[in-house]
C-alpha cells in the first residue's frame, strides 16, 4: 500500500512540476515584446515541447513501477514457496 502512495506522491510531484513550467511559460511568453502571430508560434511550439517531456517522464515512472511491482511479486512468491516448505516440513 505504502508503495501505491508513494507512486501517486511522485505522480502528483510531476504533474504540479509540469503544469508550473507551463504556466511560467505562457506568463513569460505573454508578456515578451513580440508580435501575436510569433508569440502564438512559440507558445504552440513550448506546449508541444512540454508535452512531449511529461510524456516521456510518465514512460519512465512507469517502467520503474513496473519494475517495482515485478520485484514485490517476486519477492511474495518466494516468501509463500517458502512458508510452504517450511509447513510441509513441520506436518512430516
Amino acid at each position: 500500500m505504502q508503495n501505491h502512495d508513494e507512486r501517486s506522491g511522485v505522480l502528483y510531484l510531476l504533474a504540479g512540476i509540469g503544469l508550473g513550467v507551463l504556466i511560467g511559460a505562457v506568463i513569460g511568453l505573454l508578456f515578451a515584446p513580440k508580435a501575436g502571430e510569433e508569440l502564438r508560434g512559440e507558445l504552440g511550439q513550448r506546449v508541444h515541447d512540454l508535452t512531449e517531456k511529461v510524456r516521456e517522464l510518465s514512460h519512465k515512472v512507469a517502467e520503474r513501477g513496473g519494475d517495482t511491482v515485478r520485484t514485490v511479486r517476486e519477492r511474495i512468491a518466494r516468501k509463500t514457496h517458502e512458508v510452504a516448505e517450511e509447513i510441509a516440513g513441520d506436518e512430516a
